[in-house]
């Protein structure tokens, strides 16, 4: 489906489900107790319910966070292994490089030819278009105009 026949589906078919969620949530708030974790819970998630229902009204917006959450998974594994890379500045380079890689993964791009390739020519690439080597503007190889 496109992302207006999306909408509509979820608008048909699912608002009616999330709004019986949402009454019954607040039914439930009522009968539990304060400070517990049912309580935490059920006041996060109302607390949250324009962003947990956005996908309701954008047919292109996802359901889930899957996509990302599988995209930051290997470098929350290796979160321990990189606590300690040296000095804060090295951490810091080390998010960027970690940064590029996962864009240029959203983006369809091969990490490791865009990284060599961005790497061979930065340092003649003119300042005012760096932004011509960003993941999604990236193009193999060559620029986008003339100096």
């Amino acid at each position: 489906m496109d992302a207006v026949q999306r909408r509509e589906a979820r608008q048909r078919l699912t608002r009616p489900l999330w709004d019986e969620l949402q009454v019954w949530l607040r039914l439930q708030r009522g009968l539990v107790l304060d400070n517990t974790k049912t309580a935490q819970a059920i006041d996060y998630s109302l607390k949250a319910w324009p962003a947990l229902t956005r996908h309701l009204d954008n047919g292109e917006v996802a359901i889930d966070n899957n996509l990302i959450e599988q995209q930051i998974k290997p470098w929350k594994l290796g979160a321990k292994n990189w606590l300690f890379v040296g000095s804060e500045l090295a951490g810091q380079r080390a998010a960027v490089v970690m940064s590029l890689v996962q864009s240029a993964k959203l983006c369809r791009v091969e990490p490791w030819a865009y990284l060599r390739d961005v790497l061979a020519r930065i340092h003649t690439h003119p300042n005012h278009r760096i932004d011509e080597l960003l993941p999604h503007r990236w193009q193999h190889g060559c620029t986008t105009r003339a100096d």
